[in-house]
């Protein structure tokens, strides 16, 4: 599998254009067999939950080791809430993650330090109010792409739809990662979406509780569905 590197010069650059296919991120994995069987299938990375109160904590069910050694054809994302810089480092070694996604109160200081070592993706979760250009501006030179997500109650992501159409007319210029409830249905609505100027600046799609039988363990029939559908003109 080719590096990643850190930052920027991503794979087929920044952005993806208009009316280009995304990649996908399937995210709360807890499976390495899973893990395995998503590249076979087309998605492109893999995000495994580092927060030790969600329902698919990875390190309950994987250790580091065995994912460092496995030969996955999918680039590995850590996602952390609020973790200290040496929690979040000693995993980045144990579990040979090529990324990071930070979903918490993390400042742009600490993004800094971190995308010295790693690309980090930062996480907004985004209310009806948000102005989101407001909301990001202050990363822009800290991290190396952004995730859009809805607000909830806590951390980490709701499972709820996130209102896609708060992102119209928004200048993003930085490589973005689309979430909040995504579900098998929603492929016609993104390839929509794809329309939008800001379009262009969307580098994935991020999928997770609407794609499972149970916490962690996905459907890979849906999944697998979903990537077939996205990729159809």
């Amino acid at each position: 599998m080719e590096a990643y590197p850190n930052p920027g010069n991503l794979p087929d650059g920044k952005t993806t254009a208009v009316n280009k296919v995304p990649r996908i991120k399937v995210c709360g994995m807890t499976s390495l067999d899973q893990m395995h069987l998503l590249g076979e299938i087309g998605v492109q990375f893999a995000g495994m939950i580092f927060y030790h109160k969600s329902p698919r904590f990875v390190m309950r069910h994987l250790k580091g080791f065995d994912v460092k050694r496995a030969k996955l054809k999918v680039f590995k994302i850590g996602v952390f809430v609020n973790s200290s810089y040496d929690e979040v480092m000693n995993h980045i070694d144990n579990f040979g993650l090529d990324m990071v996604q930070l979903h918490g109160d993390e400042t742009p200081y600490y993004c800094s330090k971190l995308s010295d070592y790693i690309s980090v993706i930062k996480a907004f979760r985004i209310t009806e109010s948000d102005n989101i250009e407001w909301k990001v501006k202050s990363y822009y030179d800290d991290t190396d792409m952004f995730m859009f997500d809805t607000e909830g109650a806590g951390y980490g992501g709701t499972g709820k739809k996130f209102n896609w159409t708060k992102l119209k007319g928004s200048r993003i210029n930085k490589p973005f990662f689309l979430s909040g409830g995504i579900e098998p249905e929603d492929d016609q609505s993104i390839k929509e979406f794809l329309n939008e100027e800001v379009a262009k600046d969307l580098f994935a799609v991020d999928i997770n509780s609407r794609f499972e039988i149970a916490p962690g363990l996905k459907d890979m029939d849906k999944v697998n569905e979903f990537v077939k559908k996205l990729n159809e003109p």
